[in-house]
């Protein structure tokens, strides 16, 4: 038999529902209809694929293997409809990033726009927030993700990010004098505001390691060697926040571009600014919020607006 679609999306339907009547509103047909198509597959498959039950139905061994199925085919389709009838996006990309959010964050957005757009290619440049800055303004850029203090002039609002001091799971340098950091090359704000915060509260301190990495600052943290400042998105296995220190700014993380972009850049900036809201939304760090006067909740088209940029 024929696993045609509309069969497969009311079994998936009834299959994740575990009721007709609830599969039945999804599709917006009738309960009868449902169950036409059900025993049409079952008749064939020549299998059971639900027990009924006095309050529904529920999948029999069969019905589990068929709905793994149902679930990917009906993917598969969706992926397909979306890529042939979206038009083609070519072309190429030079993106800077802080570190930090380079590896944290984008390994998952650009695998996402890869699948949607991949006939782009994307130039990953990784540095500090004002170096980056310059490579932008000087055209070897064409968007740049970057922390600052501030929302800067023209920059699309990603998120806020709060900075926290962690340490060791299982050590306690906080309670050397001096007060051994693990921070970020000089020129990282993470690092300046970290040297304020102590310095303001006459707490003795000491730089013992420095990395342009988020993963050798972890490293240095996890060894139990030293305390840091991170963003508090930042997967934290093997470290703990330590509440005692100074607290610290949030971090406004903004995409910037230039003026005139290619349809590349507008997909990618669009796409960027979309899974930011997701990152949002489902962080695990204290509430975030935008500044006055930054993006709302919404993200419209770059393209209509590019006073954005």
């Amino acid at each position: 038999m024929d696993l045609t679609p509309d069969l497969l999306r009311t079994f998936t339907a009834a299959g994740q529902t575990l009721n007709f009547t609830r599969a039945a509103q999804m599709l917006n047909l009738t309960q009868s209809a449902v169950s036409v198509h059900i025993r049409k597959l079952e008749q064939g498959l020549g299998k059971p694929l639900f027990h009924r039950i006095p309050r529904g139905v529920e999948l029999t061994p069969d019905g589990l293997t068929l709905l793994a199925y149902a679930e990917k085919i009906l993917t598969l389709q969706n992926q397909a409809i979306t890529h042939l009838a979206a038009p083609v996006v070519q072309g190429r990309i030079r993106i800077g990033a802080a570190e930090d959010y380079a590896a944290l964050h984008l390994p998952r957005v650009l695998q996402q726009f890869a699948r949607k757009f991949p006939r782009v290619q994307v130039d990953l440049f990784c540095d500090l927030s004002n170096d980056l800055q310059d490579m932008l303004h000087d055209g070897k850029l064409d968007l740049c993700l970057r922390n600052t203090p501030d929302l800067p002039p023209g920059a699309t609002y990603l998120r806020d990010e709060p900075l926290v001091w962690i340490a060791g799971e299982t050590a306690w340098p906080e309670e050397n004098s001096p007060l051994p950091l693990a921070l970020y090359h000089t020129g990282c704000i993470y690092r300046q505001w970290a040297l304020d915060a102590l310095t303001k509260r006459q707490i003795p301190h000491r730089v013992a390691y420095t990395s342009p990495s988020i993963s050798g600052i972890l490293a240095a943290v996890q060894s139990g060697l030293a305390v840091a400042p991170v963003g508090a998105s930042t997967p934290m296995d093997g470290c703990r926040v330590v509440q005692e220190l100074p607290a610290l700014p949030r971090a406004v993380v903004s995409l910037q571009g230039k003026a005139q972009i290619s349809p590349a850049v507008e997909a990618f900036s669009v796409h960027i600014c979309d899974e930011f809201q997701g990152i949002s939304r489902n962080a695990s760090s204290p509430e975030i919020s935008a500044p006055p006067g930054a993006l709302g909740p919404t993200v419209p088209s770059l393209k209509n607006n590019p006073s954005r940029f």
